[in-house]
């Protein structure tokens, strides 16, 4: 079944975070506070995807032991800290060079899973996964010649994503309640950032809403891509593990690119598209790695 073929779970998973980039960026640009706009995508997606796992998922434990423990610890690592500084570099440098950041994630993934022995990535994949680095690197090599003087600390502090996306994923894995379904957990770790990311916006003197009701397009535009995203997130981090999991950045990156010159004005040297290409052929030995497991 697709629901269980990491590959599709992955392209699925990896397309919609990669829409993230863009829309976030309009987002702030129109005005929204950061810390409020990922509010929407953790509540949004929490309430809808908490909805699909009462209607589709096989009832577990009411309360399985150390879910909340789970719940705030992956909130803060995963979703409260990525996101905020993704909405706050992204005008400043560019969503497409803060999705191809995020894409560096799988190596420190991968390097933790090997420490904590979670499911750690063979030869081949770890092939892949250099490859996909490499790409990520050659990008970002590239774009930096046209990012601003005054843009180097977002660029620091974008290049901090992916530390936090690498523990939690690892983290998720170690920590996964017994009995707990993956919709569910997506559920509970979007609802248990909302608290901590109002706190943020208020301190921010971010709670306006009326820019978001100028939006409304794009409100919808994120609601659907961070529920489908978080539909299929969790469920890929069962099926493939973490290291696997997080080559959604990879294809996110592409996304991040792709939409970044379709439609929102930006412009990207030749080797930017070097670049891509290795990234795309680091997925895909990976993803045969995977497969022969």
């Amino acid at each position: 079944m697709t629901q269980d073929r990491p590959l599709p779970l992955l392209l699925v998973t990896g397309l919609a975070f990669g829409c993230n980039f863009p829309l976030g960026k309009l987002a702030v640009e129109a005005g929204v506070n950061p810390a409020l706009w990922a509010v929407v995508i953790c509540l949004g997606a929490g309430l809808m995807v908490l909805a699909a796992a009462r209607m589709f998922e096989p009832a577990g434990p009411a309360r399985p032991p150390g879910l909340l423990r789970y719940a705030l610890t992956s909130s803060l690592v995963s979703n409260v800290i990525p996101l905020v500084l993704t909405f706050s570099a992204m005008p400043h440098i560019g969503a497409g060079l803060t999705a191809i950041l995020v894409a560096t994630s799988p190596l420190s993934t991968a390097l933790l899973a090997m420490v904590f022995k979670v499911r750690p990535p063979r030869l081949a994949e770890l092939a892949g996964l250099g490859l996909g680095l490499a790409g990520a690197v050659i990008i970002v090599a590239a774009r930096h010649q046209l990012l601003a003087a005054d843009a180097s600390r977002w660029l620091f502090a974008a290049a901090l994503i992916p530390l936090f996306l690498g523990a939690g994923n690892v983290y998720r894995s170690i920590a996964w309640p017994r009995g707990a379904g993956p919709m569910r957990l997506g559920a509970m770790v979007n609802l248990a950032a909302v608290p901590a990311l109002l706190l943020l916006a208020g301190l921010q003197g971010g709670l306006d809403l009326a820019p978001l009701a100028r939006v409304p397009g794009l409100v919808a535009a994120q609601l659907a891509a961070s529920t489908v995203m978080y539909l299929t997130f969790f469920r890929l981090q069962a099926v493939g593990g973490p290291t696997y999991l997080s080559q959604i950045g990879y294809v996110a990156a592409a996304v991040g690119v792709g939409i970044g010159v379709s439609l929102l004005g930006e412009r990207y040297p030749p080797l930017v598209w070097a670049g891509v290409a290795v990234v795309a052929l680091g997925i895909t030995l990976t993803s045969l790695a995977q497969r022969r497991r």
